[in-house]
């Protein structure tokens, strides 16, 4: 199928719409569209900057999707002629559609590692293009020496001087770092909100410094679920928003 680059699915990728068109306009414009070659599931209009013009139709079926991408390859839709492919993944409501609901969890925890990854990538790289740029501007000045102490578990942000990753863009690993805890919680405390989560090891504190502790599970898709679940959390009598990261490797 000419311009078509990834293997079939039930999910239509589409690209080069219309940016200044309203999403719900679009959307019902893309639905009356691609109802025409079988039920569309679910559609899903990327409103977001950086994804304008981009949007994805999903079909109960891989055959109904095929039929659309050679029927409304290069359909002109608000002067703009559209760009289709099959997805690259499968979609939240296709998994629905085939699975049930331990599978679509799995699923949602795998996309969202994939994304905090994506997010980890393009912040390392945007921090070397920065330094890139400092360095061809002058030498920079001297850095201050790291403390010789640091707390139990604690690591360096910078140990080799290079690019530091923002602590929200830090790739999923299987020990979450908490922050800005109530200075009253303990290990029982923080074990009966994050043992709940598939895979929990332990909790660690760190001797001499409150409000902060490290969650520990067997694998990644433990401490995604417990991140995703309890990022922004509210604790203790003052109502505390605790901070949930990503250990820094």
């Amino acid at each position: 199928m000419a311009g078509v680059l990834n293997p079939p699915s039930s999910t239509v990728y589409i690209k080069n719409l219309e940016e200044r068109i309203k999403a719900d306009q679009l959307k019902e414009a893309l639905t009356e569209i691609f109802s025409e070659y079988g039920n569309v599931i679910d559609l899903v209009a990327k409103t977001n900057l950086k994804a304008k013009g981009q949007a994805f139709v999903v079909f109960d079926d891989p055959e109904a999707a095929g039929r659309a991408i050679k029927e409304v390859q290069g359909f002109e839709l608000f002067d703009k002629p559209m760009v289709l492919d099959y997805a690259k993944t499968k979609s939240d409501a296709t998994v629905l559609n085939e699975g049930n609901a331990d599978e679509f969890e799995a699923h949602k925890r795998r996309r969202l590692a994939e994304k905090e990854r994506k997010q980890a990538s393009e912040a390392a790289e945007t921090q070397k293009k920065l330094k890139r740029a400092a360095a061809a501007n002058g030498p920079e000045p001297a850095a201050r020496p790291a403390k010789a102490s640091r707390g139990a578990g604690l690591k360096s942000s910078n140990p080799a001087g290079g690019p530091v990753v923002p602590e929200e863009y830090l790739p999923p690993n299987k020990i979450l770092f908490l922050q800005n805890l109530p200075e009253d919680y303990d290990v029982d405390s923080l074990t009966s909100i994050f043992g709940r989560f598939e895979g929990f090891r332990e909790v660690r504190l760190v001797p001499g410094r409150r409000g902060i502790a490290f969650v520990e599970y067997e694998a990644e898709a433990g401490a995604i679920s417990a991140k995703e679940s309890t990022a922004g959390m509210t604790l203790g009598d003052e109502g505390k928003v605790i901070k949930v990261v990503y250990q820094r490797k």
